[in-house]
């Protein structure tokens, strides 16, 4: 069974005449004995067709071979795989899915046949992203994010395999960008005077536990907000991580922390202190505000106890900084603030890792690569004052 090829000419309306290529290999008899065949194509080129044709023969030989349907990639991922995969993963992570290949998958890859995408299309994909990705203003898309998008359709395409639309995933064979060998991303964060100049400008303010729990924990800004009371253990100072406030196309949710794990951080007393006092304060809100109060246990919400929304929270820190002398940095570089002042101080990867809720001590390294030199140089300076038997020569006080 080796099919062949055939050419066919068109003249379009304009007078011009164009020829496209088709394999057409048999696909068995029908009832009656008729010889059944399909056609696939149009190819530009006969050396495109051939490689098409060598491709497909060696699918029936092997017996995975799939029927050509007029399924394009955009009536897969909008009619049946985002409706599925929206029943498989968490609120924001469907959000995240359906945004990415809505706004930058399907606007050049959507009209065309599942079967007829290659990795050079997709390859030319990452690259575009790369130069001019961004629909916000010129400029192109991180490679963490092209990277990010190249799983999504790889995960999309893997699973119209299993609904027979095609036979292979193009996306194993295309290079998406290595984020590695771009470089580790460069991350903001505030030295301990410039954190502790930002904690005095922030004091009587109503979110100051907040920022202050923000600052003193590197919980996540959605840890942060799904906070409430209940996990709040007073007497051993402890912290207990076991939901968080997502924002999902603007509407809020309560999710699960981030990898779905929960996990416990300790607290230093100033920072009970000002759970505390906010306590105080908000059962005065709630006094205010009588039978209208939205109580959900909230530790940090709005005057009348309804969600607090993330971005709100965000834009009054923007806000903030932007009144003072501080480096310019976003809500989130509070939590990188807090890894690195720790590993500066010593505190053990591992310890961080836990504070963090980080899949592995591994990753904090990776993730603060910029604190290491500095960490180093003390090593080796402790190691020789032990070798030498400086550190044992002087004086105790």
């Amino acid at each position: 069974m080796r099919g062949h090829i055939r050419k066919r000419s068109y003249t379009t309306k304009a007078g011009k005449q164009t020829i496209n290529w088709y394999v057409v290999v048999d696909t068995g008899r029908d009832p009656n004995g008729k010889r059944l065949q399909k056609w696939h194509g149009g190819y530009r080129t006969r050396k495109e067709a051939e490689v098409a044709r060598n491709k497909i023969v060696g699918e029936l030989h092997n017996g995975t071979y799939n029927e050509p349907t007029k399924v394009t990639f955009a009536d897969w991922v909008n009619e049946k795989w985002l409706p599925t995969v929206q029943t498989q993963v968490k609120p924001s992570t469907f959000e995240s899915y359906r945004r990415n290949i809505q706004h930058h998958a399907l606007p050049r890859l959507g009209s065309r046949l599942i079967r007829d995408i290659g990795p050079a299309h997709l390859n030319s994909l990452y690259a575009e992203l790369l130069e001019s990705g961004k629909r916000n203003g010129p400029g192109g898309l991180g490679p963490k994010t092209v990277r990010y998008i190249h799983t999504i359709i790889h995960k999309a395409l893997a699973d119209a395999i299993d609904v027979g639309l095609t036979s292979t995933n193009p996306a194993e064979r295309a290079k998406p960008p290595n984020p590695r060998a771009w470089g580790p991303p460069e991350i903001q964060f505030w030295e301990p005077a410039q954190l502790r100049t930002f904690l005095r400008t922030i004091a009587g303010h109503r979110l100051e536990a907040a920022w202050n729990l923000s600052a003193m924990t590197g919980m996540r800004r959605g840890e942060v907000l799904g906070l409430r009371w209940q996990d709040i253990d007073f007497c051993s100072s402890r912290v207990h991580v076991r939901q968080a406030l997502v924002s999902v196309a603007y509407e809020l949710l309560v999710s699960t922390p981030k990898n779905h794990r929960a996990r416990v951080v300790d607290i230093d007393p100033a920072t009970a202190e000002h759970l505390r006092k906010h306590r105080d304060q908000q059962l005065l809100e709630k006094e205010l505000w009588g039978a209208s109060y939205q109580d959900q246990d909230l530790v940090f919400c709005k005057e009348n106890g309804s969600m607090l929304h993330p971005q709100t929270f965000s834009q009054a820190f923007d806000r903030l900084i932007a009144r003072t002398a501080l480096p310019r940095i976003r809500l989130h570089d509070l939590r990188h603030t807090h890894a690195t002042i720790a590993l500066g101080a010593g505190v053990s990867p591992k310890v961080i890792s836990e504070r963090l809720g980080h899949e592995s001590p591994a990753f904090t390294l990776k993730q603060y690569a910029h604190v290491i030199p500095g960490m180093q140089s003390a090593a080796a300076n402790l190691v020789a004052d032990l070798v030498s038997g400086a550190s044992s020569e002087r004086p105790s006080r």
